[in-house]
């Protein structure tokens, strides 16, 4: 999905993609153990559509569940493309098989209304979210940064999906500093296709009937993974011709996570994509670059700077939007630049700022 109707649905609340079973299936078989004797919430799906409850639900025994509880929200707003009919917010409880069949039979789930309308975020759901010990869902981005504070105010492990952007939020960073949140396996080429009702933007070749592609989707979690032990191989060396310190940041641009130097001591900005290579042990997160930036410092404004176009002509805005961003002196190979006088400056994408935790 193109970002301007990302931010389109967000706006509109209209933001819950349901996911496909085959993505659930390929991100959850890393986690398998994690899982055997505890109790999973999927607290923001609709157990009658919500492949997250299939998965739990067929998967109770070959993962060793405790026990099931999925709630449903109650769709009051005729634009949200929820399937249900019901009146009222439900919460189910599946506690296993109990024929033998190794089936969720409908006689073996227990149906329970809610008195609220299911927001995650309303009492009665708060006490559902204490019974769980891993919560496992596709959250509303529009909700996102609510939705992880609540799990981190409560403890909870949890594998949920978001977008990458998330990674450069003011609330997440702290987060992702303290070592409190990082990303899963992920999905294939880093989109994925949701089932919805929403006009599909995607590209020919990856249309899909009744689906919507969504690009810079990830797996959030505090679940371990084994790659997030893995130590990324460096091959490059620090040197000065190769490595250009920002004009606002007391830091070198790397653009490539693989292009990071062995053996340097200060503090280099990484994409944010670096987050899927991020190893704890190998190096450290200071911070993040942008608007709401978090944890270094940016040391120069460029409110009195104008943006000029590769051919020349001023665009009539002011440097004030390059405020936070990561900016490099020259001009860029392609794109709009910023001048003021003789001087030439040009933005860059969001960066994540970062250390060695011991020279490799």
């Amino acid at each position: 999905m193109a970002n301007n109707n990302l931010n389109a649905a967000k706006a509109a609340k209209k933001d819950e993609f349901y996911t496909q079973l085959e993505d659930i299936n390929n991100e959850l078989r890393h986690y398998r153990e994690q899982f055997r004797g505890k109790t999973v919430l999927c607290n923001c799906d609709d157990p009658r559509v919500s492949n997250f409850f299939t998965y739990f639900a067929y998967n109770f025994e070959f993962l060793g569940l405790k026990k099931l509880i999925t709630t449903c929200y109650k769709n009051q707003d005729a634009y949200l493309f929820s399937q249900h009919q019901s009146e009222k917010a439900i919460y189910l409880i599946y506690e296993g098989d109990k024929n033998g069949n190794n089936i969720p039979d409908p006689e073996e789930i227990g149906i329970h209304p809610l008195k609220g309308d299911g927001d995650f975020r309303s009492r009665e759901c708060i006490e559902l979210l204490k019974q769980a010990d891993i919560v496992v869902t596709n959250p509303p981005f529009s909700l996102f940064r609510d939705y992880v504070a609540q799990l981190i105010e409560y403890d909870k492990k949890f594998l949920i999906i978001g977008h990458q952007r998330a990674l450069q939020y003011k609330e997440i960073v702290p987060y992702i500093m303290a070592n409190k949140i990082w990303l899963g396996y992920g999905f294939k080429g880093g989109a994925a296709h949701f089932i919805s009702r929403y006009d599909d933007v995607a590209t020919a070749g990856d249309h899909r009937e009744g689906m919507i592609r969504v690009s810079g989707v990830v797996w959030f979690t505090n679940l371990e993974t084994k790659k997030r032990q893995e130590k990324l191989i460096l091959y490059k060396t620090y040197n000065p011709n190769d490595y250009q310190f920002y004009d606002n940041y007391n830091a070198i641009n790397v653009d490539k996570t693989d292009e990071i130097p062995m053996g340097y001591d200060g503090v280099m900005g990484v994409p944010i994509t670096f987050m899927d290579k991020y190893n704890p042990d190998q190096f450290e997160i200071l911070g993040v670059s942008g608007k709401y930036g978090f944890g270094l410092e940016s040391t120069r404004l460029y409110d009195d700077f104008r943006e000029i176009r590769p051919d020349g002509i001023e665009t009539g805005s002011s440097g004030k939007k390059t405020n936070g961003n990561p900016m490099m002196k020259g001009r860029p190979d392609k794109g709009n630049y910023y001048r003021r006088g003789d001087e030439e400056v040009y933005s860059l994408y969001t960066r994540l700022f970062i250390k060695h935790k011991n020279k490799a």
